[in-house]
């Protein structure tokens, strides 16, 4: 859902788009869904029958883009084709957002997971960088997210430290997990709210609330399978 505060031009709350919910949301679309996310990595390119379906959303709701594989911070080049064929996806369904984790999924093939970035000075300056060439191409603003993770990074920053810095180094927008928030709270045992309250409000496009895995008191892994908790709906509430 939209930060109230920062000016956007969808409001309310939105909904991942999954192909196998499409036929029971077409066939009765949902009122209480203001707009949609989806992958453009799932979609670029397809026609036909599927095609026509994602026509059918795109041309009823606001559609929001979060992709999966970028990999910002990987040390092989940037992928520029796919930031190409992003913006003529964007232009040809009439989307204006688009998001990515902030973190990598590969080097010399694909890992099919998000690896955390180092927080480091070196990693913000690298990341940044690459961000700002991806807005180029695109020739509009991005946001990053904040990822959820289960291993010390060889850091010399705090998380709140690193995504605050990469923020501005690359003036660009933030979609804020909230859910991944919680979990790296409890898994590496800082404030979550404080963490909340300390991103730059101006930079935070929109939120996401998901729910996660109760492996152990001390141990949560994002699943995305659960309801949401208690907690991320309190942090939600004082976003």
């Amino acid at each position: 859902m939209p930060n109230k505060t920062n000016q956007y031009p969808v409001s309310g709350a939105g909904l991942g788009l999954r192909r196998a919910l499409m036929d029971k949301m077409m066939a009765d679309p949902p009122s209480e869904v203001d707009f949609m996310e989806v992958a453009p990595e799932n979609w670029i390119n397809v026609g036909g029958r599927l095609g026509r379906k994602f026509r059918f959303f795109t041309e009823r709701y606001p559609v929001l883009l979060h992709g999966l594989s970028l990999s910002i911070g990987a040390p092989s080049p940037l992928n520029e084709s796919l930031l190409f064929d992003i913006k003529a996806f964007m232009k040809e369904h009439g989307i204006n957002f688009y998001s990515e984790h902030l973190s990598y999924c590969g080097d010399d093939g694909q890992l099919y997971d998000l690896m955390p970035i180092p927080f480091t000075e070196d990693a913000v300056k690298y990341v940044a960088q690459r961000i700002r060439r991806a807005q180029d191409i695109l020739e509009q603003r991005m946001a990053v997210e904040n990822v959820s993770y289960y291993m010390p990074t060889d850091s010399s920053l705090t998380e709140t430290e690193f995504m605050k810095a990469v923020l501005e180094e690359a003036d660009c927008d933030l979609l804020l997990d909230i859910n991944n928030i919680v979990v790296n709270s409890i898994n590496h045992k800082y404030d979550a709210r404080e963490f909340m309250l300390a991103m730059p409000k101006d930079r935070i496009k929109y939120f996401h609330l998901a729910g996660h895995y109760v492996e152990a008191e001390d141990l949560r892994i994002d699943t995305h399978g659960s309801a949401v908790d208690d907690q991320a709906w309190q942090l939600l509430k004082e976003a």
